[in-house]
């Protein structure tokens, strides 16, 4: 069985907009596009190509992939570009899109259903880079079997999220984890099961504090 891995670049309030470049998404007016840039360090670079390193196919939300297949295959000198042009690349599309890059393909009907299947079948861990949207669904349907986070050291404010509408109540494991000199804190990630509960408070609840219970209920 195939895993899902989600490996995303984000700020300290979540922000997965355009980490690589002032042209990469300015949707909705996002003028902080290349924010990761001036982060790079050996041991960074060294956690990404661990990940990297391991047999994976693609799995792409239709922008990414648009992203990559037009610098990717134009950039097939680089030991990155050589095994992404090399490998499959499942893209996730509701709305026509060119799939013209080599060992790609579509999935645009049944989403959750066709990435089921998809896990089921023998081949290379599956692994998702930005794609915010397809990542939404991925943890609305708990498919994500590793979750990569790379949270840097800075707040914009605005952009798309890591957690949105899509995020669920749900516990995560961490199995790893490492700050890098430049400040980037780097941890894995695995689903936990549900979430746990608990008090903190005695048994004995005062007067003050039912009237307390009483008023934050009524929305007061």
């Amino acid at each position: 069985m195939r895993k899902i891995i989600v490996t995303t670049f984000l700020t300290m309030d979540g922000v997965l907009q355009a980490p690589g470049g002032p042209d990469e998404d300015p949707t909705n007016g996002f003028i902080w596009g290349g924010w990761q840039f001036g982060y790079s360090d050996e041991l960074l670079r060294d956690t990404l190509m661990k990940i990297m390193n391991n047999p994976f196919d693609l799995l792409l939300g239709r922008r990414t992939y648009e992203i990559f297949a037009a610098y990717w295959p134009y950039n097939a000198d680089n030991p990155i570009g050589e095994k992404f042009n090399r490998i499959n690349k499942y893209v996730v599309a509701t709305t026509p899109i060119d799939t013209s890059w080599a060992h790609s393909i579509l999935i645009s009907t049944d989403v959750v259903n066709e990435l089921k299947k998809l896990k089921e079948q023998d081949g290379p861990d599956l692994l998702v880079h930005g794609s915010g949207r397809l990542i939404q669904t991925l943890f609305e349907n708990h498919l994500v079997d590793v979750l990569y986070t790379f949270t840097y050291p800075l707040t914009l404010g605005k952009g798309k999220k890591l957690f949105a509408e899509g995020t669920t109540a749900q516990q995560w494991k961490m199995t790893e984890s490492a700050i890098s000199p430049s400040g980037v804190i780097m941890a894995a990630y695995v689903p936990d099961g549900e979430v746990r509960i608990g008090s903190y408070v005695s048994n004995e609840t005062s007067e003050a504090e039912i009237k307390r219970r009483e008023k934050w209920r009524k929305g007061e």
